[in-house]
């Protein structure tokens, strides 16, 4: 993790008030609110891809060939392979 010095980047007047808490130390200063709801739509989409891989390699196991996965979710054939690779080694 790089360290950014609050005197490149806070007023004068700022540092002077932090310095009455912490004097001399680092001081970790957490993302805001908005930025921190960006993970949610980025679980939502993990959590749609899983589902997605999950029926993946059912309908493989199914009899679905490759080939026809691909075409159905408009995915090259190496992608299906290593969906079903690594469901299958999810499930073990």
């Amino acid at each position: 993790m790089n360290y950014i010095s609050a005197k490149d980047v806070l007023p004068i007047e700022i540092i002077k008030q932090i310095q009455c808490y912490v004097d001399g130390q680092i001081i970790y200063i957490p993302k805001s609110e908005p930025k921190k709801k960006g993970r949610k739509v980025d679980t939502l989409a993990k959590r749609e891809l899983s589902i997605r891989n999950t029926n993946i390699y059912m309908e493989y196991i199914s009899g679905l060939s490759i080939k026809q996965l691909s075409q159905k979710y408009f995915l090259v054939e190496k992608s299906i392979q290593r969906i079903i690779r690594q469901e299958k080694t999810k499930n073990l």
